[in-house]
């Protein structure tokens, strides 16, 4: 009976013994992961404080790939390594009929038609900042040279021309015939003979600011002796800001032309104008030839374009030295135009630019019927002058065009002229009448 309790107590013993290892052998699994757990996080926190490595030096970027391609501008224009190649032309077929006033037989009154401009040529760029233009024009049946020029971009602000270009005359003459509001210019630009000359000019740009400036000589087409030696000057000034959408417009220009051994040879100069249409060769308004030894012009020039509506008014003046008077001439013109379907008419580097059609015909799920502009012009020109008389005329116009296409135009004029000492007497002698004018025009140009 005695070995008894001292078994019971050695297995509770052995069994307290068993019980507290694995207790303890619990305690140290649990002290090991504590342990574990404090070192990942001491790890951490020394990744934290520790600077940050130096990103590794980005791949130098690939050199700028040259652009090349073909993109359209009313032609395919072709680019590839700094060079461009674009063809250019436009097509203009005038008709229409000039009244006659009672009295007046003339073979240039009535009905007349005449492809107005046939022109095709090329432009396009050249690496180091060059440019070049060169235009014929085919109409007349007759071959002329328009354009033929090199340019230097000189900067950013400045470019250089030189070869046969316009000269800096006015807001109308520098104004493409593809986007302006009436067939023909405003009277004076071509009675005071506009043209383009062969020369050397420079232009100078800077935000609003225009300034223009050229030597010139005389058309290509007199250059075909030496005895045509005339030289002029031509310079023109433009501020153009923006306020608010308006586009505002104020200029002035001045020209000097000295017509050298042309004067000295006995060469004589008409100042004259044909009644709004250039199919027509009568001149109701013309002076007699005068020996002119030099020109000096100046004019001032406004605008503004404000959404779909339009003004402009130009006032130039010419005086013509002669042996035995100096007359002064006057034109002057003033219109206002509207866009009755929203568009607004393009302004750009001082002059009229290209409309953007809104909704063109053909134009898919944007397209429409083109855009529809009315224009009406006041044109007044005086060629009368210390006893110089060559007539007056206070033009009356009003037009409606129609741009189906950006690059597709057609026009209808209308105009009624009043002449005062025209150069044509009408019935009785009458120099003071009225001519009535209707013209159209098709138009396509790229």
């Amino acid at each position: 009976m005695t070995s008894r309790p001292l078994i019971v107590a050695l297995l509770a013993g052995a069994a307290l013994i068993s019980g507290s290892a694995a207790w303890a052998q619990d305690v140290a699994a649990e002290l090991a992961a504590l342990r574990a757990r404090v070192e990942q996080l001491e790890a951490r926190l020394a990744a934290a404080e520790a600077p940050p490595a130096p990103a590794p030096a980005p791949a130098p970027a690939p050199p700028p790939r040259e652009s090349s391609g073909t993109v359209f501008r009313g032609a395919p224009q072709f680019s590839s390594g700094g060079f461009s190649f674009k063809p250019r032309g436009r097509l203009q077929y005038d008709f229409g009929t000039v009244g006659s006033p009672d009295g007046i037989a003339d073979r240039g009154l009535g009905f007349g038609n005449e492809l107005r401009r046939a022109r095709l040529g090329v432009e396009g760029a050249i690496p180091g900042g060059f440019s070049y233009v060169f235009e014929v024009d085919f109409a007349d049946n007759a071959v002329e040279i328009v354009d033929a020029t090199l340019g230097y971009r000189a900067s950013e602000h400045a470019a250089i021309t030189i070869g046969q270009h316009n000269n800096f005359q006015s807001l109308d003459e520098l104004t493409s015939s593809r986007f302006t509001t009436f067939i023909e210019r405003a009277a004076f630009t071509d009675a005071f003979g506009f043209e383009r000359r062969v020369g050397l000019s420079a232009v100078w740009s800077d935000g609003p600011l225009l300034v223009q400036g050229g030597i010139f000589t005389d058309n290509i087409a007199d250059l075909g002796s030496d005895e045509n030696d005339s030289r002029g000057i031509d310079g023109r000034i433009v501020y153009a800001p923006r306020s608010g959408g308006t586009q505002l417009h104020f200029g002035a220009s001045g020209h000097y032309r000295g017509n050298g051994d042309l004067f000295d040879a006995g060469e004589t100069i008409r100042y004259r104008q044909r009644p709004l249409a250039h199919f027509t060769d009568t001149r109701f308004l013309s002076t007699p030839a005068l020996r002119v030894e030099d020109e000096t012009r100046y004019g001032i020039e406004a605008a503004m374009i404000s959404g779909p509506f339009h003004a402009a008014a130009e006032a130039h003046w010419l005086r013509a030295d002669t042996p035995g008077a100096s007359p002064t001439f006057f034109g002057f013109y003033a219109e206002i135009g509207y866009y009755l379907t929203g568009e607004t008419r393009g302004y750009r580097g001082g002059r009229f630019d290209r409309t953007s059609v809104r909704r063109p015909v053909g134009g898919g799920d944007n397209g429409g019927a083109g855009a529809f502009q009315i224009n009406f012009r006041y044109d007044r020109l005086d060629l009368n002058s210390h006893g110089i008389v060559g007539g007056s005329q206070d033009g009356y116009l009003a037009s409606l065009i129609w741009i189906p296409q950006d690059y597709v135009r057609f026009m209808l004029n209308a105009g009624h002229l009043r002449y005062g000492n025209a150069a044509v007497p009408a019935a009785g002698g009458d120099r003071s009448y009225g001519v009535n004018v209707v013209a159209a025009r098709a138009q396509i140009d790229f």
